[in-house]
């Protein structure tokens, strides 16, 4: 699994490039999104528009993530997959997490805070 960082004046994209986060690879995603978010501020978008299949095991992954930023850095999630969107409202996710349909939604300016 990679995950590519682009940063932008308003926010942080982490490009998940993985068909699938399930329990296979749930520690290696959630210890490349603290490597990747490390340093910086601001918001942080999870770009899954890769992710194809998302699991208990992945949820528990991605709400990891976002405890991991705390309320200074929200997650936002985009792109998400048919699939994966179904997962986000059958476990009511969608109120938890902000959900851009796309990268270019999440970044922008009157998503912007």
């Amino acid at each position: 699994m990679e995950i590519i960082v682009k940063a932008f004046e308003s926010a942080t994209v982490l490009d998940v490039q993985a068909p699938r986060i399930d329990a296979a690879v749930a520690i290696q995603f959630k210890d490349k999104v603290r490597a990747a978010v490390s340093e910086g501020t601001g918001r942080v978008i999870l770009d899954l528009s890769q992710v194809e299949f998302l699991d208990s095991s992945g949820l528990g992954a991605v709400v990891a993530a976002m405890k991991q930023l705390g309320k200074e850095r929200p997650l936002e999630l985009a792109a998400l997959s048919p699939k994966v969107d179904k997962v986000m409202k059958l476990t009511c996710m969608d109120r938890v997490f902000t959900i851009h349909e796309t990268v270019a939604a999440a970044l922008a300016p009157e998503n912007v805070a």
